[in-house]
């Protein structure tokens, strides 16, 4: 990890022009920010979205100009960022790379940096600088100290403090690393905890449940988080998860070893060896929290319950303890794989930091945890939820695998269908439940 430059920018606000390629949900959101700090931003989406974007933005009192193509975007700007999807991004860069202006800078957004790398060094012209970033949340959560990466791959020290003055209006958290560790640090905070999360959403579809309606899941704190983030992932764009996944080699490792945890630890319950079991928790257990025994907890489980989808409510004492499997696996994976979470909470988006929490909440607990291995090993009522899980986790590390793009936009797309009906109420939820959280980290108090 490098320090942040301490060259002044060149360039004040009013002389530099921002460009923006792909205006989805992020490219949008960075639009709108840069033009409120005042900065002139001129975008383009494809072709058949102009109409709606001028449409939109004009008459609007910002300092947007949408445009019809990345042509335009490039030849008059002084900092371009490519908002695409990792897998287009080759071929976006190729297509306007060489309209880009003179001794400008060029950078990314995308969620896997290995392709926009090469994308860039092999369609941009050398005199360019290429400064790119990465914000590590989505776009319907507040970027205040939330990370954003900064990559300076090839650039002067000018280019970068003129990217960090630019972004500085979004008030993030800034973390200067190599496009290389940015994809090691992705895949170890975000690769597993979405493939956990999307391997939840298609077992309760394949069984046909909405989770909050079923008692044994209606029962607050632990379950809310596991509810309310696998529908906010659904209610995001397929291709935000698979770039990340597909491309990325290390997220495809880890995925795969996820599916191996999610597999061998379902087979030792189903064959009641409950003494491998034990001993193999435990030990995964004190590979990832041991040190981190005696220090605060990132979360607690009592602040999340009022954070809920369910009509009913179970008093804490009623509860019906669970298996748990996702928890398991995840920490078994990361045991296996030698991660040690905490050490890239630097890089943690909203939703690791609150996987991570609620992980570190159920094996900090020992009656906790030991309920949960008592129900893996003696309790039926998870069983089939497990058995689904399994196959879920199996058939995305599959998709993952075989780089099918389509194949992970059809999974996807069916179980979202499926919740369709409840995503706005649930992203609604999600979003006060991470802002409550991330209030407490900010006022140095996660645990009341």
């Amino acid at each position: 990890m490098s320090a942040a430059p301490s060259v002044l920018p060149s360039k004040a606000p009013q002389d530099a022009t921002i460009g923006i390629i792909g205006m989805g949900d992020m490219g949008r959101l960075y639009a709108r920010k840069l033009s409120e700090a005042g900065w002139k931003v001129t975008a383009c989406d494809q072709p058949d979205r102009y109409a709606a974007l001028k449409a939109e933005f004009e008459g609007s009192g910002s300092s947007i100009s949408i445009v019809e193509n990345g042509h335009l975007v490039s030849r008059c700007s002084d900092y371009i960022i490519y908002n695409v999807p990792a897998e287009s991004i080759d071929a976006v860069v190729k297509l306007y790379g060489p309209s880009t202006k003179l001794g400008s800078i060029v950078g990314g957004q995308t969620s896997c940096k290995a392709p926009e790398m090469a994308a860039f060094e092999k369609h941009l012209p050398r005199d360019v600088d290429i400064v790119s970033c990465h914000s590590l949340h989505g776009p319907k959560v507040d970027s205040r100290a939330q990370p954003l990466v900064i990559i300076s791959h090839r650039a002067s020290a000018a280019s970068t403090a003129l990217v960090v003055s630019i972004l500085s209006c979004l008030k993030s958290k800034m973390v200067h690393l190599s496009a290389e560790e940015h994809d090691r640090i992705t895949a170890d905070t975000q690769a597993v905890t979405h493939a956990a999360f999307l391997s939840m959403g298609t077992a309760w579809h394949a069984n046909a449940q909405f989770p909050w309606e079923v008692e044994r899941y209606s029962t607050g704190g632990v379950e809310n988080v596991k509810i309310n983030i696998m529908m906010r992932i659904y209610s995001n764009k397929w291709h935000v998860y698979a770039g990340l996944a597909i491309l990325n080699p290390a997220a495809r490792d880890q995925i795969r070893a996820f599916a191996e945890s999610v597999t061998e630890l379902f087979k030792l319950m189903i064959s009641h060896r409950r003494e491998e079991f034990e001993k193999r928790i435990f030990a995964a257990g004190e590979a990832v929290f041991g040190r981190h025994r005696d220090g605060p907890l990132l979360l607690r489980d009592d602040i999340l319950d009022q954070y809920s989808l369910s009509a009913t409510r179970i008093p804490k004492s009623e509860r019906r303890p669970n298996s748990h499997l996702s928890l398991l696996a995840m920490v078994d994976c990361w045991w296996k794989l030698g991660i040690v979470p905490y050490e890239h909470m630097i890089c943690e988006t909203p939703l690791f930091r609150l996987w991570l929490g609620v992980a570190e909440y159920v094996y900090r607990d020992r009656k906790m945890l030991e309920e949960c291995i008592e129900t893996a090993m003696e309790d039926d009522a998870f069983r089939m939820d497990d058995l689904e899980f399994t196959f879920a986790a199996r058939g995305w590390s599959d998709a993952v695998g075989f780089g099918d793009f389509e194949g992970y936009r059809k999974r996807f797309e069916k179980v979202q269908t499926y919740f369709a009906p409840r995503v706005a109420e649930a992203t609604r939820l999600g979003n006060e439940m991470i802002a409550k959280i991330f209030e407490k980290t900010r006022n140095g108090d996660p645990q009341e």
